[in-house]
């Protein structure tokens, strides 16, 4: 592998720029119209502009950016996380044009890029999920029947739904029908796939996650877990590795987490995520088929190059290290900052006048901005990743409450005060943290 182009764009972008440079790879980037000016663009040895700023006309161009892949003489491509990163019909172009995917390949994450097909294939193999049907559900009746069997609250979710789209909370019977009708229009417009299934809510659950790495040569291991409860609309604000968990409950969660990979005869770094009820009931939530927003933190506890590792693999090398190799080291934290109001949650695009990071032993910095960025309305408010590592998760704590502090971003709004309110909430410091945790604990802050 000699060059690789970046389908992606901001940090991450300039993340697998690193990793590729760290091998003595080309990088190309690509950019669109109102992306010209980011810092990512210039790291790369190669930089091409391919559409304007809407998604559809840039990043989701998988023609335009296979026919620059070829232009360039790429051999590979890396995804990046969001896009076109599980999307299968860009895995097999590449593969028609003979580049590679870093990633699994197009049936892997066809299979568990489905919610449903999802499910199968973790009961066949004999990972728990959550209570719910194994088939579409094709009318409001049949919705309301598997309610009744599973107790309210249900979830109602699109199959091919990702992002915390396409889900929708259901209390009664009275509330179905249109939830269903609205969760189905909802999944064909977002995803082409109208298909809906139905699950148990679970309650005072916990969101943990379990990073893999798997090589073609069959070696599966695990990194750990990360806690990512702390979450808003099925969106992830704050990250922990690793989580506050007992051994016993460690050892389950990873034992399912290499047995859904080996299952689906997973390669390449992924992760299982799971939820955890107040009993420690673990139950298989879902696969994502790519590198996650929040890898830093797992990288920082356990010193492997979660990026770099993804080109070792797409080459077809074998993961250099064994499962005895990985060891814990601290704790690691990782805060997203997004370009959004603290107290209404909009969106706040704009021209950032002042750019200041902290700075220290144990902080991390993945940015897409710097001074005199604009901040357009064309893509995920989420401008930076703060990521603390300290030697105990009280030190970690103290050491992004004082990044938090001294982060500065002026010009335009960011949620850097709500994570500041979060960072010092009894709460939290305690590690009680369930995915209700900012509808039950800072929401409330701003009412006072």
């Amino acid at each position: 592998m000699k060059k690789v182009l970046i389908a992606n764009r901001g940090a991450i972008a300039a993340r697998i720029i690193r990793a590729c440079k760290a091998e003595q790879i080309e990088t190309v980037a690509i950019y669109s119209e109102a992306d010209k000016t980011l810092p990512y663009v210039n790291m790369a040895d190669e930089s091409y502009e391919i559409g304007q700023a809407p998604v559809q006309q840039s990043y989701l161009k998988m023609d335009t950016i296979i026919d620059l892949a070829k232009k360039v003489g790429v051999d590979a491509i890396h995804p990046g996380y969001g896009f076109l990163s599980e999307n299968p019909s860009f895995v097999r172009a590449c593969e028609k044009e003979n580049i590679t995917f870093i990633g699994p390949d197009a049936n892997v994450i066809e299979q568990m890029g489905d919610k449903i097909k999802a499910r199968q294939l973790m009961q066949q193999a004999n990972v728990p999920v959550i209570p719910g049907t194994d088939h579409q559900i094709t009318s409001a009746t049949d919705a309301k029947n598997a309610a009744k069997k599973l107790g309210y609250p249900v979830l109602l979710k699109a199959s091919a739904g990702g992002g915390g789209i396409g889900m929708q909370v259901v209390h009664e019977d009275s509330e179905l029908e249109e939830a269903f009708i609205s969760t189905g229009k909802r999944a064909a417009q977002f995803f082409g796939n109208d298909a809906v299934f139905v699950e148990k809510v679970i309650t005072n659950a916990r969101h943990i996650e379990v990073q893999i790495a798997a090589d073609i040569h069959g070696n599966v291991i695990h990194l750990y877990e990360r806690d990512c409860s702390i979450q808003r609309r099925n969106q992830k604000v704050i990250e922990e590795a690793p989580a506050n968990i007992c051994d016993h409950l460690r050892n389950k969660l990873t034992t399912y987490a290499i047995r859904a990979a080996k299952e689906i005869n997973y390669t390449n770094v992924g992760t299982i995520e799971f939820l955890v009820d107040d009993n420690e009931n673990v139950y298989f939530l879902e696969m994502n088929t790519r590198l996650q927003v929040e890898h830093g933190i797992t990288e920082e506890i356990t010193g492997v190059d979660l990026a770099r590792l993804q080109l070792l693999i797409a080459r077809g090398e074998r993961i250099p290290f064994m499962q005895d190799d990985v060891t814990m080291n601290g704790h690691a934290i990782e805060a997203r900052i997004y370009a959004e109001d603290s107290k209404t949650f909009f969106p706040s695009p704009g021209k950032i006048t002042t750019y200041k990071e902290p700075k220290g032993e144990g902080i991390r910095m993945e940015a897409t901005v710097t001074d005199d960025t604009e901040v357009t309305p064309f893509y995920d408010p989420m401008i930076s990743k703060l990521i603390v590592h300290g030697n105990t998760r009280e030190e970690a704590i103290e050491k992004l409450q004082r990044a938090l502090h001294s982060y500065k971003i002026e010009g335009i709004k960011t949620n850097i005060p709500m994570l500041q309110t979060i960072s010092t909430l009894a709460p939290f410091l305690r590690a009680k943290i369930t995915t209700d945790f900012i509808t039950n604990q800072y929401i409330p802050t701003l009412k006072k």
